[in-house]
């Protein structure tokens, strides 16, 4: 039995379900952290379009590790806590991820074990990248970001993007879907922006922490705008 990775995205409409999403910011955590099966979890908030660092209220994402799927399905469709979720949300979505490879650290640890059961005929991809930037860069860092991130814009290969992170402006993450390996192939080393980013980024060494993992998305519960391509995996 191997572990599971799920991606769950929440987007709140009214200005009360805005309020009690980032309360729940603090609160959650504590619940979540007695959740049998679950190995690691992270509640993030997100990022205006564009990885602007502003927050964007409507918008929160959950990461969760599970010793196994039933682990996962049991919580999603019994705990009160996601049934909380549930009823304020005005869209919810649920990724279910295999891990393809992993490199590196979050919060001291690698939670991503490689996948034995990648699907040769299922050509989607998605990333997850995440750092803490050192204090001394975050006013640089943020100020290349937009640059760095301009070839994102209307790229054919992108499902879906988003700027997401435990801790505005120094903990920072994204998650993007893409079409296949060619697609982010080709951004991620023939876009003259990005690769820039890169040589910075090992240049200046401006992180404290990092952490870069591709998984193949393998099954989608409930709905967001912007990936109605994945409609094959749907679970319900």
């Amino acid at each position: 039995m191997e572990t599971v990775t799920t991606f769950t995205f929440f987007k709140y409409s009214s200005l009360g379900s805005k309020l009690w999403a980032f309360a729940m910011m603090a609160f959650s955590p504590l619940v979540l952290a007695r959740v049998k099966g679950l190995q690691f979890c992270k509640l993030m908030g997100s990022g205006k379009e564009n990885f602007n660092p502003l927050p964007d209220w409507s918008v929160y994402a959950i990461l969760q590790v599970w010793e196994s799927e039933v682990a996962a399905e049991t919580f999603f469709e019994t705990h009160p806590l996601f049934s909380s979720y549930q009823k304020r949300t005005s869209q919810l979505m649920t990724i279910y991820l295999r891990p393809m490879s992993s490199k590196g650290l979050w919060s001291g640890t690698n939670p991503f074990e490689e996948s034995a059961c990648i699907d040769p005929k299922n050509p989607y991809l998605a990333i997850i990248t995440r750092a803490t930037i050192k204090l001394r860069f975050l006013i640089r860092f943020w100020q290349f970001v937009p640059y760095a991130q301009a070839g994102l814009k209307g790229n054919p290969g992108l499902l879906y993007t988003k700027g997401i992170g435990e801790v505005p402006i120094r903990n920072m993450a994204t998650f993007s879907l893409w079409k296949n390996k060619d697609a982010l192939q080709l951004f991620a080393y023939q876009d003259k922006a990005h690769k820039k980013a890169i040589t910075l980024t090992k240049k200046l060494n401006w992180y404290s922490e990092e952490l870069f993992a591709r998984f193949q998305p393998y099954r989608v519960s409930g709905e967001w705008d912007g990936i109605s391509e994945l409609q094959f995996l749907k679970s319900d």
